[in-house]
């Protein structure tokens, strides 16, 4: 695989481990999520729509125009749609539960991140500011408070008290 000259090393060895854990992760899925996930992809596509429009519009015009009678396949042909559009709904809210946990997944994984960035950088504030001291530099006025960790239980309490409730929470 080539990967672009300017991209640091450390990261597209990380963009290599998310992918290959995102297709471990894929490949152990339950077979009933493969199978969603394979339903909710094709349904999605042009080919899906394609036949739905060659078997629908086929079923329409036999009835209206070609039938030497009218048929009253046109309730079956509601009722075909119905189901179908029951199953559909099902597999696509199954692939969108699957790719909400994901996405639940990787904004913990971000918030981890971010948190452990935050306390090493307020560590390694404080070790500049103590090198400063020791070599007779003032340092910046705010420096005590950007040396404090910042507790995530802390941010997540206040956006709760200041944040309104969703309409109908």
């Amino acid at each position: 695989m080539n990967e672009p000259r300017d991209l640091n090393g450390a990261l597209a060895d990380n963009i290599h481990r998310l992918a290959e854990r995102q297709r471990r992760v894929e490949a152990e899925a339950p077979w009933s999520d493969r199978l969603a996930g394979r339903i909710t992809a094709f349904t999605g596509s042009m080919t899906f729509v394609a036949l739905h429009l060659t078997f629908f519009g086929g079923w329409i015009v036999w009835n209206l125009w070609l039938s030497p009678k009218f048929d009253p396949t046109f309730v079956v042909l509601a009722m075909i749609a119905s189901v179908e559009a029951i199953f559909l709904s099902t597999f696509v809210l199954i692939s969108q539960n699957r790719m909400a946990a994901q996405a639940q997944a990787r904004a913990d994984l971000d918030l981890h991140i971010n948190l452990l960035a935050e306390h090493e950088l307020s560590r390694l504030t404080a070790l500049v500011r103590r090198i400063a001291e020791r070599v007779g530099v003032e340092p910046p006025e705010d420096t005590a408070e950007i040396e404090r960790d910042v507790r995530a239980e802390d941010v997540l309490d206040t956006l709760d008290r200041v944040t309104p409730a969703p309409p109908g929470a």
